[in-house]
C-alpha cells in the first residue's frame, strides 16, 4: 500500500475548468516536412560526405553487392534458357553417353542371279526311292559359301530332323550329302540360285522351278516330298491351279490330287507335306508351332522306316531260303 502523502483529494472550492478542445497546435507541424518540388533538397551532411568521398570499404561492398546481383542475374537468366531449351528439346544425352544410332536394316528387293554369281550353287542330295524328298526355297548366302544345306547357324532344319524323328540321331549339316544312304533323306531346291533371302527372288524364277520338281519326281520316285516353308507351296499351288492358294493352304499333308510327279497309269506320284519355314527369319510362328507340325512328320517315317526294315528283313530271309534250296538242289543232283 502507499503512503498519505501519495493521495491526492480535490479542493472542492475551486471551481472546474473546462478542457480545450483537440488540437495539433505547438506540436507536429506535418505540413513543415512535406515535399512541394520548389525548395533544394537538403541532404545531411554527413551523407553527402559520404556520397562524395567514399570508403574503400564500402566501395568495395558496392562493387561486391554489384557483382552478386550480376553474377545471379545471369545465373538466373542462365537457368531460364535452360529450362528452355529442355522444354524445347525432347530428349538430350550428356557428351558422356553419346545417344545411341537406330541400326536400319536395307531394304531388301529382288535381286537379279549377276548380284551372286561368285556363289556356286548347292547340288542335289538324291537318290532313288528316298523316303521324303525335301524342297528347300533356295540356298543361302552361308549355305553357298559352305556347300552345305541349312548351314546358317540360325536355321533350326537340322534340329527339327532330330526333335521331330525324322532323323534318329542328331545329324549335322555337312553330313547333307549322306542323308540318301543314311536315312532315304533327300535334299533339293526350288530355286538354285543362291540370295541373301526369299525377298530377292521373283515370282517367276520360283514358278519356273515348279516344272523342275516334277520332273525329279518323276525321275526318282520319293515316296512323299516335304515343301520346306509357305511360300514355295504358294507357288506349286499358284501354276496348278493359276490362283492363289488363299484360304486353302494348310500345314501337313495334303489330298492325294496334289501328289507330284504323277505318271498316269503307271505312279501314283509323291505324297506332298508341307513343313514350316526353318529360316533364323521365318518368326511368324513360334517353335513350338514349328515342332508341332514338323511331328507330324516325324510320325509318319517312324512308322515307314520300320515298315521298311521289317520288309527288308523278310525279303533277307526268303533270299536266304531261296540260296539254301539251291545248294541243297545242286547237292542232290550230284
Amino acid at each position: 500500500m502507499g503512503s498519505k502523502e501519495d493521495i491526492s483529494i480535490p479542493d472542492e472550492n475551486v471551481p472546474a475548468v473546462a478542457p480545450k478542445p483537440a488540437t495539433f497546435e505547438g506540436r507536429l507541424q506535418l505540413n513543415k516536412f512535406m515535399y512541394n518540388g520548389q525548395q533544394p533538397i537538403r541532404r545531411s551532411p554527413r551523407f553527402a560526405a559520404a556520397s562524395e568521398s567514399p570508403s574503400p570499404s564500402s566501395a568495395i561492398s558496392v562493387t561486391a553487392s554489384v557483382q552478386v546481383s550480376s553474377t545471379t542475374t545471369r545465373s538466373s537468366s542462365s537457368a531460364s534458357s535452360s529450362s528452355v531449351s529442355k522444354r524445347r528439346t525432347p530428349s538430350s544425352s550428356s557428351p558422356s553417353s553419346p545417344a545411341k544410332k537406330k541400326r536400319t536394316k536395307p531394304s531388301s528387293g529382288y535381286a537379279p542371279p549377276s548380284t551372286y554369281a561368285h556363289l556356286p550353287e548347292l547340288p542335289d542330295a538324291v537318290a532313288p526311292n528316298l523316303l521324303v524328298f525335301f524342297i528347300g526355297l533356295n540356298p543361302g548366302i552361308e549355305t553357298a559359301r559352305s556347300g552345305h544345306a541349312y548351314a546358317h547357324p540360325s536355321n533350326l532344319f537340322w534340329k527339327l530332323l532330330y526333335s521331330s524323328g525324322v532323323t534318329p540321331r542328331p545329324c549335322h549339316f555337312s553330313e547333307d550329302r549322306r542323308m540318301p544312304e543314311l536315312y532315304s533323306l533327300g535334299l533339293t531346291n526350288i530355286v538354285a540360285r543362291p540370295s541373301r533371302n526369299g525377298a530377292e527372288l521373283s515370282k517367276q524364277e520360283m514358278d519356273d522351278g515348279v516344272s523342275i520338281l516334277e520332273d525329279k519326281a518323276r525321275k526318282w520316285r520319293p515316296e512323299s516330298m516335304c515343301v520346306v516353308g509357305k511360300s514355295i507351296w504358294e507357288s506349286i499351288w499358284r501354276v496348278r491351279h493359276g490362283a492363289p492358294v488363299g484360304k486353302a493352304f494348310k500345314y501337313g499333308w495334303q489330298d492325294e490330287s496334289e501328289n507330284m510327279g504323277v505318271i498316269a497309269g503307271e505312279w501314283p506320284g509323291a505324297r506332298v507335306f508341307v513343313a514350316t519355314s526353318t529360316s533364323g527369319l521365318a518368326a511368324s510362328m513360334s517353335l513350338a508351332e514349328k515342332q508341332a507340325v514338323w511331328n507330324q512328320l516325324g510320325s509318319w517315317v517312324k512308322t515307314r522306316r520300320a515298315e521298311r526294315e521289317a520288309k527288308e528283313e523278310e525279303e533277307e530271309e526268303e533270299e536266304e531260303e531261296e540260296r539254301a534250296q539251291s545248294v541243297d538242289e545242286v547237292a542232290s543232283a550230284s
